[in-house]
């Protein structure tokens, strides 16, 4: 491993040149792995591990206009590479578990069943595990639990593989029944792959994932734009030069500033103004959402949120909850604005205007 220093805390970290590809399908040449469903992670990881020369299977349920068609779509072939979740899982030596969180609790049942001895069992995300008690999901003790989390979703997965930049992912060993668990994820880590590898544990991985999806990655990045785009419009701004220095600015400018050297960096690359102001008005944000996150991560550690992904998950009528939400949020006058002000940047342009 080698030992990175962040910011004077040092840690260790895999990257691929201590653990190279090649390494990766050493240790895999004899492994079968079955990666189970086909929605977000599931595509990205079983494409990437495929084009890296690994033996890979699909598990997916058979419906019409689903996962099991886009499966098709790329390739699996019924019988050869696609199968049913339980005959994937019968078959693999190692067995992606990458459905839904909810889904992991109602098929369950049926994968443990089919799990053969030595086995790893392969998660994405600590969910299911730690929160057992209300998911049901203890692995039997006759089989290797490990996990390999990517720092983004499968379309990042899949688009930094094919740009050749990996992306970071967390992983963790729960459960060494083999001997061998270790050097199994870490080849599965690459074989997927990650940028590079830094370890964690089951739980770690899933407060701080569902902390920051609630918070800074997802819920309230949206949330404080809302708040400044409606500002900006109330006091009399135009929906486009809302939108503009409320969204665009930061995702097709500023952002790429960051990612490049650091928020530092960004600063020191904007104007004298802004930059003065950035700095003075950071603190107040920062006090201003610090109970929030607090009230967030003690709901995590409690295992509330799990309780709430759950119910609403499993309800019957989840995804016409769900179509109405993004619906609302897709038709808002912030997101309309979205639209047309993206329409008209240069490489939507056809010299002929909106």
């Amino acid at each position: 491993m080698a030992v990175i220093d962040f910011g004077g805390v040092k840690e260790e970290v895999v990257t691929r040149e201590e653990f190279p590809l090649e390494k990766a399908r050493q240790v895999l040449k004899n492994e079968t792995v079955a990666v189970l469903g086909y929605g977000v992670q599931g595509p990205a990881q079983a494409l990437n591990m495929r084009e890296n020369g690994i033996n890979v299977i699909v598990g997916q349920a058979q419906r019409p206009n689903g996962s099991y068609d886009k499966a098709l779509r790329d390739g699996w072939v019924p019988g050869e590479t696609l199968f049913s979740i339980e005959e994937a899982t019968a078959r693999g030596t190692v067995v992606q578990y990458l459905v839904s969180d909810a889904a992991q609790m109602m098929l369950w049942p049926a994968v443990r069943e089919c799990l053969q001895e030595g086995a790893a069992l392969y998660f994405s995300h600590g969910f299911a595990v730690v929160y057992s008690d209300q998911t049901g999901v203890v692995p039997p003790d006759y089989v290797d639990v490990v996990m390999v989390a990517p720092k983004g979703s499968g379309a990042s997965v899949r688009a930094n593989f094919l740009a050749g930049s990996g992306i970071n992912s967390s992983y963790a060993v729960h459960q060494d029944y083999t001997g061998r668990a270790v050097e199994r994820t870490l080849a599965l880590g690459i074989a997927i792959g990650s940028g590079y590898l830094f370890p964690t544990t089951f739980q770690n991985e899933v407060y701080s994932d569902l902390t920051g999806e609630r918070g800074v990655l997802m819920g309230a990045l949206a949330g404080v734009m809302e708040a400044q785009y409606n500002l900006l419009r109330q006091r009399g701004h135009t929906p486009s030069e809302a939108f503009n220095e409320t969204v665009e600015e930061l995702t097709q400018s500023l952002i790429r500033l960051v990612d490049k050297n650091g928020m530092d960096w960004m600063y020191a690359n904007c104007s004298a103004t802004a930059r003065r102001g950035a700095l003075d008005w950071r603190h107040e944000f920062r006090q201003a959402v610090e109970p929030v996150f607090n009230r967030l991560y003690d709901s995590v550690e409690s295992g509330e949120q799990v309780r709430i992904v759950l119910e609403a998950n499993s309800a019957p009528d989840y995804k016409q909850k769900l179509d109405a939400e993004l619906k609302e949020m897709r038709e808002s006058e912030m997101w309309q604005a979205g639209a047309a002000v993206r329409s008209l940047r240069p490489d939507n342009w056809n010299g002929k205007g909106a």
